[in-house]
């Protein structure tokens, strides 16, 4: 197939939408299908550098988010591309610009569009004049006028498809979690020494934060309960990587709690570098509820790493064996898991472990949406042709 993916988000931007796109892209090209990028332009990649199969339209940077695009041309020129590639199904991934001009172009083509709904907005409402003006009963106006006409939608959990239903979205939605690499989680002998390079002793406890540095993500609770876990474990350490809104304020109250000196903040790192720092700690931790899947917790467990992660439908079906770490509700109980699994961090059972990856491996993420993408063709086809009948009836 040809396979237009229409998308807001692509490296060299970070974000969990970036990297799935890539993982999805680099999947669909191994079965053999020709797959094709429409995306912002970016200001970190120059104009003349040649990008395989990308297609960059002219962008500003969006409300709020200044470090995410959206365009503000390009849809008839997008038309024109899609129609010279013979595109056979447009795969949109945001409900913004690049999603809007992919349904316009799979509509004018007369071929299926099918959308990955990414992200919980009602979770990041406040950074739109603070939630003064836009209330849940908007995203779900937003969701609902979107995914109208569309031939199918992919939820990457569960909590996503209750969601989406709970909206009212009629186009048919499959579950389909976003797989990883799993060999880029294996360690390698030329790997960045995270621990040497932020002077942090071998066999000190450490845990891990690896996101967006943003209020959302709910970082402050970790750093707030660290100071408790400190008392057990005097020598421990919290490095907290990436960059975002909330870095200042989190560097602040650790400074206010006095534990700055083992509360590491690196900022954004090189992407190709992230497996280097799953393998350099003990424990993944995370106190979100906002995730739509948490890829990072995956990729913590593919690098044989448990995981202390806020209870949710979806974790608490991932981290049904102990062996993979746990899910906590309350702040007590964060930090006396937190704890536990810093002293008791070797997976010493991969049986578990293996099942589990094997579910969200990158190779069948890609095999179960070529799945709903033939399907979607196959419905397309009926639908109208059903359609036609009933005009010359």
């Amino acid at each position: 197939m040809n396979i237009g993916l229409f998308t807001d988000t692509y490296f060299p931007q970070v974000s969990g939408v970036a990297t799935s796109i890539k993982t999805l892209r680099h999947e669909l090209e191994k079965q053999g299908h020709q797959v094709y990028i429409f995306t912002t332009t970016d200001p970190h990649i120059e104009k003349d550098v040649y990008e395989r199969n990308i297609f960059r339209f002219p962008s500003v940077p969006f409300v709020s988010f200044t470090d995410r695009r959206i365009a503000f041309r390009g849809l008839l020129h997008a038309y024109q591309l899609a129609k010279e590639l013979n595109l056979d199904i447009v795969h949109t991934q945001t409900e913004f610009s690049m999603g809007l001009i992919g349904k316009f172009v799979a509509r004018a083509m007369k071929i299926p569009c099918i959308h990955t709904y990414h992200t919980m907005y009602e979770d990041y409402l406040h950074y739109v004049a603070n939630g003064k003006i836009l209330k849940p009963v908007h995203v779900k106006q937003m969701t609902l006028a979107f995914c109208s006409h569309l031939d199918g939608v992919v939820a990457p959990s569960e909590r996503v498809i209750d969601k989406l239903s709970g909206y009212g979205v009629k186009a048919p939605i499959r579950v389909i979690p976003t797989g990883i690499d799993l060999e880029q989680y294996e360690p390698h002998e030329d790997e960045l020494n995270v621990r040497e390079k932020y002077h942090i002793p071998a066999d000190a406890p450490m845990m891990l934060s690896l996101s967006r540095v943003a209020y959302e993500k709910n970082i402050k609770e970790v750093v707030d309960g660290f100071k408790t876990i400190l008392k057990q474990l005097p020598t421990a350490y919290l490095m907290i990587v990436g960059d975002g809104p909330a870095k200042e304020d989190l560097e602040q109250q650790a400074r206010d709690l006095g534990i700055d000196e083992q509360v590491i903040f690196t900022g954004e790192i090189n992407n190709n570098e992230v497996s280097a720092f799953y393998h350099a700690t003990n424990l993944f931790v995370s106190a979100s509820d906002s995730e739509s899947q948490g890829l990072t917790y995956i990729e913590s467990l593919a690098s044989d790493r448990k995981i202390v992660v806020k209870s949710s439908p979806y974790t608490d079906e991932l981290l049904q064996d102990p062996q993979l770490g746990a899910t906590f509700k309350t702040h007590d109980e964060m930090i006396e898991k937190m704890i536990y699994y810093l002293k008791h961090d070797k997976i010493t059972d991969h049986t578990v472990l293996n099942q589990t990856l094997k579910q969200v491996s990158s190779e069948t993420f890609g095999e179960l949406i070529v799945d709903f993408y033939h399907d979607a063709q196959e419905n397309y086809e009926e639908v109208h042709e059903n359609s036609a009948d009933a005009g010359n009836q």
